[in-house]
């Protein structure tokens, strides 16, 4: 009878301590789950390794039971962790949903709206634009973050994301904005010095800037060029769009861009090899900002600034970029933005 009370009020002093589990030892699990990692998790967290497993270790004894394998690969989720992933998945979404209803019902005319969207399109378009969109809604500030990571809208990375892959969650509105047509390019003063290839197997003779990134497909170059593998032509290798655009104006090789460069006056020259690739740019957003005034606006704007029909850099088929060129002089007039403004000093 004893060994039987005494069993008890261990029973009970463990579901006592699983109960007041921290909500941020959760979030930790989660994000182990999601890096297979403790180095990974860790370093997305700004945590150490060695606080991360403590802190996972202490998770796992509260609630009486191993969450995950941990090997020489790294971490799988155990039965026991993949039975718990739902629910603390099902908690964190609507823990976000709380502070987005607060955040919606809060002076909603007026405040924040978080953007998050690739570097090309934010700094080259989205950016300039931003100057009259401000003179109408002068009490709306946009915070645009312009970053190759993809930011999660459903996590409260962001507001609103344009991005390259269409999410999945049910719980985001996703809308395709345009398509971005990548094309190969060098600047005026490479064609003068180097010339430019005439055919794919004149490529050997060149350099290609090459840019690795989230978001980016990293094998699209040798598939569209038809090739096996890019060694012996990667002259340079950067995670940015912007530092693809700035080293091909000042020379340093063939770089694969969006036909809008031009469009909006870089002084570039289109390569004519016969190929090109295309992006497709989703915007997505929670389905709770759909009744926040100030997110409704930032969301029409965008899809007014990115609209086929107006700006034909966006459209499904592909246009040649020297024929875009007097097809977006308007367009580009219309905004106030009467040149490029170039990247590489002068």
């Amino acid at each position: 009878m004893q060994q039987l009370l005494h069993r008890g009020a261990a029973m009970m002093q463990h579901r006592e301590e699983a109960l007041g589990t921290s909500w941020d030892d959760l979030k930790l699990f989660l994000a182990c789950a999601k890096y297979k990692s403790f180095r990974n998790a860790a370093e997305e967290l700004g945590l150490t390794s060695t606080t991360l497993m403590r802190r996972v270790d202490r998770l796992e004894e509260s609630i009486g039971c191993k969450l995950f394998l941990r090997d020489q690969s790294g971490l799988t989720l155990s039965d026991e962790g993949n039975a718990m992933i739902a629910d603390v998945t099902h908690m964190e979404r609507h823990a976000f949903n709380v502070f987005r209803r607060a955040a919606r019902t809060s002076n909603d005319t007026s405040g924040t709206v978080r953007v998050a969207v690739t570097e090309g399109p934010g700094n080259f378009w989205i950016l300039p634009r931003l100057i009259d969109f401000q003179k109408t809604y002068r009490k709306i500030t946009v915070d645009l973050r312009c970053a190759m990571e993809q930011a999660d809208v459903a996590r409260l990375e962001s507001d609103i994301a344009i991005q390259l892959e269409p999410p999945t969650n049910p719980d985001l509105i996703v809308a395709k904005l345009g398509r971005l047509h990548i094309y190969p390019f060098v600047s005026k003063e490479y064609e003068s010095l180097y010339g430019v290839p005439a055919t794919l197997a004149e490529l050997n003779n060149h350099r290609i800037i090459k840019q690795s990134a989230p978001q980016v497909d990293d094998g699209a170059y040798a598939r569209v060029l038809g090739l096996k593998s890019l060694e012996g032509i990667v002259g340079i290798k950067t995670n940015s769009s912007v530092g693809v655009l700035y080293a091909v104006e000042r020379g340093a090789g063939i770089g694969f861009l969006p036909t809008v460069s031009t469009a909006l006056g870089a002084p570039l020259v289109a390569v004519d090899l016969g190929v090109s690739h295309h992006a497709d740019l989703w915007l997505t957003y929670h389905k709770e900002f759909r009744t926040s005034e100030r997110h409704k606006i930032v969301v029409d704007w965008l899809k007014k600034i990115f609209d086929p029909r107006t700006y034909p850099c966006f459209r499904d088929e592909f246009i040649h970029p020297n024929a875009l060129v007097p097809m977006m002089t308007a367009a580009r007039e219309g905004f106030g933005l009467t040149g490029y403004v170039a990247t590489a000093p002068t």
